[in-house]
């Protein structure tokens, strides 16, 4: 995130100095107002462009073995181009490298499931998938009982990536 602020600011300086050189250039005929209108231009061309970026960037940094399962596109009123081109903000990745089966029961896989987000920290769930009955759930959300099942939809992403594996 630091590293973004500093390119975002690195942009409007660049895109000023481009102003600046360009109103030179023309004999100073350019109106003064352009210089800011430029950086403010350059700068907000850069965060676009590392929103819409950020997915590719962290899916290809993943290590071995995590594989990208589902991805939400975002929209927002405040920044309007994204009705035309919604950008990926967020991502689920499943560890299929560290997909345990259960011993007493062929259809029961335990496996590693992480929420990935834009500005926010990465979280990790270890989730129960029940291939036989298409129904996943968080095992016994710590407190030693009975997990919780949950349907789901024959193209869940999560279930089909265990199951499917390899």
């Amino acid at each position: 995130m630091f590293l973004e602020l500093i390119a975002v600011i690195v942009a409007g300086v660049a895109g000023a100095g481009v102003m600046m050189l360009v109103s030179r250039a023309a004999g100073g005929r350019v109106p003064k107002w352009l210089i800011p209108v430029a950086a403010g231009a350059a700068m907000l061309a850069v965060t676009i462009s590392s929103e819409y970026s950020w997915f590719d960037r962290t899916a290809e940094a993943l290590p071995e073995g995590l594989q990208v399962v589902q991805t939400a596109d975002s929209t927002a009123f405040y920044r309007p181009w994204t009705y035309l081109a919604p950008y990926t903000d967020r991502f689920i990745a499943l560890d299929t490298g560290n997909v345990r089966s259960n011993s007493e029961d062929e259809n029961l896989f335990m496996a590693d499931v992480y929420f990935f987000r834009r500005w926010g920290t990465v979280q990790s769930v270890e989730l129960m998938v029940n291939c036989r009955t298409g129904q996943r759930a968080d095992p016994a959300f710590g407190d030693g009982g009975d997990p919780v099942w949950r349907d789901t939809t024959a193209d869940d992403p999560i279930v089909s990536g265990v199951c499917d594996r390899g």
